[in-house]
């Protein structure tokens, strides 16, 4: 973001005040949210039921994930605010996190909805499928899976560069791994080729719990319907997480045309598919969620409100 570049305009004071305001808005919701995971994850470790279901192994892995990737890009977001060089190697480091981070969300809702597709259309192999072990091995075939581009495209920059410029200062963005043309266009096939095999399991799991909450009767119509509504509010997410892969080539674009607009356009990119598919994590599981609603709220006011700690299976 060129800060320095907008400084030497003649609306420079206005563009400032805007900048800074938003700077604020940003840097509080990154707060609230940060701070809403950590009472989820905490909820989480209090009590062996949640360690011991998927559903909820897989979630708090997807809140620990947000965390650090919300702190790593709120980094990168300052520092490129306010023109701050790093040097390329701890840049690299960075990026890495960043790109393994923003595949591992939607891969996570995707295995996400899987389970639900388990435990609503195959509930008598729910037991035997979903277990905290499977759980563990979900989690590193999704870390696998999300590595993949980023090896790729730092396989080919540490081909493409010398080793001298790893001590170099630079602005720290993913761009600077874009040493040739096609890089951006295998960027783009790759993110369309992960969109396209998510959003296909993401609809075949809407279809076919749609299917059983038709068939259904009682609570078990009741439960289904509410798995129904969670799969679509992870589509949801996972448009709106998908859609932030593209958000790079469109500042880009915009950036050689005019810098007020680019600076409006990144932080509304970040806000909207950034720390919004993250915020609905939270609703999807911690608030809609009795039992796990129930215990963070016990632990969001210390436990001041309750006569007694609330009593939950262990």
């Amino acid at each position: 973001m060129a800060y320095n570049n907008s400084t030497q305009t003649n609306g420079a004071p206005v563009l400032l005040r805007k900048l800074n305001y938003i700077f604020i808005v940003v840097q509080i919701l990154i707060a609230f949210f940060l701070y809403l995971n950590c009472l989820l994850i905490t909820t989480f470790f209090k009590k062996g039921a949640f360690r011991r279901s998927m559903r909820y192994i897989l979630f708090a892995y997807t809140l620990t994930s947000d965390c650090l990737y919300l702190l790593v890009t709120n980094v990168l977001l300052i520092m490129s605010l306010f023109d701050i060089f790093m040097q390329i190697w701890i840049c690299i480091l960075l990026l890495i996190v960043v790109s393994v981070y923003t595949f591992v969300f939607p891969l996570a809702l995707t295995m996400m909805t899987l389970e639900r597709y388990v435990a609503i259309c195959m509930p008598m192999q729910h037991g035997a499928l979903c277990t905290p072990r499977n759980a563990l091995h979900c989690i590193l075939i999704i870390n696998a899976i999300s590595s993949i581009p980023i090896s790729i495209s730092l396989s080919i920059y540490w081909a493409s560069v010398p080793l001298s410029i790893y001590m170099e200062g630079r602005i720290c963005s993913m761009e600077m791994l874009i040493i040739h043309r096609w890089q951006s266009h295998y960027w783009s096939a790759i993110t369309q080729l992960y969109f396209v095999i998510m959003f296909v399991i993401v609809v075949f799991c809407y279809v076919q719990i749609g299917k059983a909450a038709r068939k259904a009767s009682g609570e078990t119509k009741k439960s289904s319907g509410k798995g129904l509504r969670t799969v679509l509010l992870h589509g949801f997410q996972l448009i709106l997480c998908l859609t932030r892969l593209w958000c790079p080539l469109v500042e880009a674009a915009i950036m050689r045309y005019d810098i007020i607009l680019y600076s409006n356009v990144r932080y509304a990119n970040y806000i909207i598919f950034t720390l919004a598919p993250r915020c609905l994590s939270s609703l999807v599981y911690g608030l809609r969620d009795k039992a796990f609603f129930l215990m963070l709220k016990y632990y969001a006011v210390f436990g001041l409100c309750y006569k007694s700690h609330p009593v939950l299976a262990d």
